[in-house]
């Protein structure tokens, strides 16, 4: 499961004509399922004054997933106007050394720590840490139907190209959405997300498919403004 928490922060989208940002606080409940047993819940909370962000994101177990421990990420930065630009970055894990990644936007420098010393590499062109990215064009519209990041988690620094696919209408437990679907392939592994056109392009569902045929699909059950 906790390679699934990698794999699931994984989005981008399209804005429609009236362009509207989320709220100032914003609160996210999930329910994660395995080959459709639910195994963990997820809560997400922003809050953002239209110059910062900060955010986090909580996991815990159900059953005997509640063993392994909780995973705790947080990102804050900048709102700008091209999206979001995260300055710093935190991965704490039960039983694991927390990895972090800063982002230096004027010296263009990414610093990255786990286990080792510090590694300081270039700046990518579209850098984002894996939590705040699914986040993003909640504040900012895309420019092209295939969006890229370069994305950080203090671990290592991947490539990932997601699709703007098409709409559909979407029911979960947290409600019924006009929902922009996304796409992201690899060999045999699919990441499809849906983003609630309807509520700021917030994420709202995530379903991962293993190359192995595992399924993963994380299911908004809550969206809070308090």
């Amino acid at each position: 499961m906790r390679n699934f928490c990698c794999l699931l922060i994984s989005a981008a989208l399209a804005a429609p004509p009236a362009y509207a940002k989320p709220p100032a606080r914003i609160e996210i409940a999930y329910e994660v399922m395995r080959n459709g047993a639910v195994v963990a819940d997820v809560f997400h909370h922003m809050e953002h004054d239209g110059r910062v962000y900060q955010l986090s994101e909580v996991w815990k177990g159900r059953g005997l997933y509640a063993l392994r421990g909780t995973v705790k990420r947080t990102s804050r930065g900048i709102v700008s106007e091209e999206g979001l630009q995260p300055l710093e970055f935190m991965d704490e894990r039960t039983g694991r050394r927390t990895a972090w990644a800063k982002f230096d936007w004027h010296a263009k420098t990414l610093t990255m720590q786990y286990k080792s010393e510090p590694r300081i590499k270039p700046l990518p062109v579209h850098a984002h840490d894996r939590l705040a990215f699914i986040f993003d064009f909640a504040f900012a519209p895309p420019r092209a139907r295939d969006v890229s990041f370069d994305l950080a988690d203090g671990r290592g620094l991947s490539h990932h190209v997601y699709s703007v696919g098409a709409r559909e209408r979407l029911k979960i437990p947290a409600g019924e959405f006009d929902a922009l679907k996304l796409l992201r392939a690899a060999g045999e592994e699919r990441a499809e997300i849906w983003l609630a056109a309807d509520r700021s392009y917030l994420p709202v569902r995530v379903l991962v498919t293993n190359d192995d045929g595992t399924r993963y699909d994380q299911v908004a059950t809550r969206i809070a403004t308090p």
